[in-house]
């Protein structure tokens, strides 16, 4: 339309201003010798200059007429600023001059946000989110007639900074940054409903960072120090006992170990003396059975074989009777 507009106002311009030209101009000589003209009076003419004025005024109309609309965009129709019930598709149309089309971006767009939220212990954070979306080419008409062209910042921006806040405030502020991937999904779930009614599709919410104030900073600091100290504490008297403990255990062990030898030492002897005590008892009874068998067996032609064998030849000094109760001297 702007097209249109300009190219009529040049076309006109100079189509009456081609038009009006000069006649009867008068050609003299002055007294130097210098030529000069006098002009005569304008008059209307028309001629190939007013058809160049013209010719301008066409080729207005016709780029005006044109309009291309780039891949990835969807074409609201308007006339006269009247949203009409059709779409105009990626591509070069032809359109009436008087007609105007707005381009609606359907290809997936990102921004970025600075906001501030307050957790549920009333500690502030400010935040850097990023969001990514994307409108619905069936719906991109009704979105433009509803809405307008400034629907992020007309409905989006709004509906996420309230998300953000009210999801942030449902959390500690030393669970923000561990819950961050649960943060971000929150924001999404519900600023993906609020935006489904304008055909505007969140394709992801990223919490790209998350700042405390210095105070609760060097609370949370001071905080993981005085934790880590205990930890190491509790580590090092864990370590203490458990020496002790295995000391005392090998201390036990040692003893366990001495009792055991002992007593496998008392065992040893115990059967030492009993196998000595067999042994003995076996000695015996084969003595006694031999003593009894040589018993049995001695007769007193036997003995007196003995006796003889033994002798060294001499006589006895002393005898003793039968049923005497004296002894006699035979050396006297």
């Amino acid at each position: 339309m702007a097209i249109l507009v300009l190219g009529i106002i040049i076309a006109l311009v100079l189509f009456f201003v081609l038009g009006f030209t000069s006649d009867n101009d008068e050609v003299y000589t002055d007294a130097k010798g210098k030529t000069h003209v006098k002009k005569g009076p304008k008059v209307w003419r028309t001629g190939k200059k007013q058809f160049a004025a013209l010719a301008v005024l066409i080729l207005a109309v016709l780029f005006s007429s044109i309009t291309v609309v780039p891949t990835g965009y969807t074409g609201i129709l308007t006339t006269f600023g009247r949203v009409e019930d059709r779409t105009i598709s990626a591509g070069a149309h032809l359109i009436l001059p008087w007609q105007n089309v707005v381009k609606m971006d359907n290809r997936t767009q990102k921004v970025q946000i600075s906001t501030d939220a307050f957790s549920s212990d009333i500690q502030q954070v400010d935040l850097q989110l990023s969001v990514n979306f994307c409108i619905d080419q069936e719906t991109a008409q009704e979105l433009y007639r509803t809405v307008g062209i400034n629907y992020y910042d007309n409905v989006m921006y709004p509906r996420i900074l309230e998300n953000t806040k009210a999801v942030f405030s449902q959390y500690s502020a030393e669970n923000l940054i561990a819950k961050r991937n649960t943060l971000s999904d929150l924001i999404a779930e519900s600023t993906s409903s609020d935006m489904k009614e304008y055909g505007i599709t969140i394709v992801s919410i990223a919490i790209e960072d998350i700042d405390f104030t210095d105070a609760f900073t060097t609370a949370v600091e001071a905080k993981q120090v005085a934790a880590q100290n205990k930890l190491t504490a509790e580590t090092e008297q864990a370590q203490k006992t458990m020496e002790e403990e295995a000391t005392a255990k090998r201390a036990v062990i040692a003893a366990n170990a001495e009792a055991e030898k002992a007593i496998i030492a008392a065992n040893a002897d115990l059967e030492v003396v009993k196998v000595q005590a067999e042994a003995a008892l076996y000695a015996g009874e084969k003595e006694a059975e031999m003593n009894k068998r040589i018993s049995e067996s001695l007769t007193d032609s036997l003995l007196r074989y003995y006796w003889i064998k033994q002798w060294n030849g001499q006589l006895p000094t002393t005898v003793l009777g039968n049923g005497a109760d004296y002894m006699i001297d035979l050396t006297n």
